[in-house]
């Protein structure tokens, strides 16, 4: 019996990874021109010629203007292949560790799923940090292309052969400090605030466990993610971004070394640059992901998460 109960709890923990991938899938396709803007905005100002004020709407005009509406999304391959691997990890890790915690103690508190969260969130963005980097390359490399410049990489592959080359294979983790700081921060706020969130709609009975109650959760914990990591994630593009020049010279030496030198030229606000890009994207990309999971979860008769 134990023995069937194993494997009964390896196939649905396989159905969950599934759907998960399936459902980031469909979330980051649908939301990645805004997160492209994102990364574009928080890259605005490292250069004396772009330290003009700009705006998410220029720059979104401008990707489409040098390179059409299919410059929007740059770097997508890397973005999903990112997400095959984090976003399972994350979710599916947050929820076996729940129920592992849940059954000690008998009930969870929300300081206890921020804490699983963050964790979680911290071992996905581990493994999955290498296409995290290549993505923010790729995304850069348009930017570049405005300014006159050559793409750096002609795909996600080559992106990656480039970086070990010219970097090492360390390389391929380059950010990954601010990038665990922003995945705590992120899954902390993401994963704790809509759990503990759509329990507070059901409770409440201001909806049942449908699509409003998944909906208003993903809106509340977007803003909550954003706004917790939005620093961590300016810091995270600006050093990932960055690629060892020849005579072995970087803007940064360090994630504090970055948020310092941010602050001191472009102010405090700049640690918030792309903040509402972040979360127009936040929201709509967990409400995709979200309600996407959630039905397929009971297509596949699992329970909501």
């Amino acid at each position: 019996m134990k023995s069937g109960h194993q494997h009964g709890g390896v196939e649905t923990a396989r159905t969950k990874v599934v759907l998960t991938s399936f459902s980031a899938m469909v979330a980051e396709t649908t939301t990645f021109p805004i997160d492209l803007i994102k990364t574009r905005l928080q890259l605005h100002g490292e250069s004396l010629s772009s330290s003009r004020p700009t705006s998410a709407f220029r720059v979104g005009l401008g990707i489409v203007r040098e390179q059409g509406a299919v410059g929007l999304y740059s770097g997508l391959s890397p973005a999903i292949i990112r997400h095959l691997f984090y976003t399972p990890i994350r979710i599916v890790g947050y929820e076996h560790l729940r129920s592992v915690v849940s059954a000690d103690n008998g009930s969870f508190s929300v300081v206890g799923k921020a804490v699983i969260g963050g964790t979680s969130g911290v071992v996905a963005q581990v493994i999955a940090s290498p296409g995290d980097l290549v993505k923010v390359r790729m995304q850069a490399d348009g930017q570049r292309v405005n300014q006159g410049l050559q793409h750096r990489y002609s795909g996600p592959f080559d992106a990656l052969n480039k970086i070990v080359r010219a970097e090492g294979f360390g390389g391929l983790w380059k950010g990954v400090f601010p990038n665990i700081q922003r995945a705590f921060l992120v899954n902390m706020g993401e994963l704790a605030c809509y759990d503990h969130a759509k329990q507070f709609v059901i409770r409440s009975r201001i909806a049942d466990d449908n699509v409003y109650a998944h909906t208003l959760a993903s809106i509340m914990s977007g803003l909550a993610a954003t706004s917790l990591s939005c620093p961590a994630d300016v810091v995270k593009t600006r050093m990932m971004n960055q690629a060892v020049k020849r005579e072995g010279n970087v803007l940064y030496n360090s994630s504090y070394d970055c948020l310092v030198k941010t602050v001191k030229v472009e102010g405090i606000r700049a640690l918030w640059k792309g903040f509402f890009p972040t979360w127009a994207r936040l929201g709509p990309w967990q409400f995709v992901f979200w309600v996407s999971y959630e039905k397929f979860r009971k297509f596949a008769g699992l329970s909501s998460f």
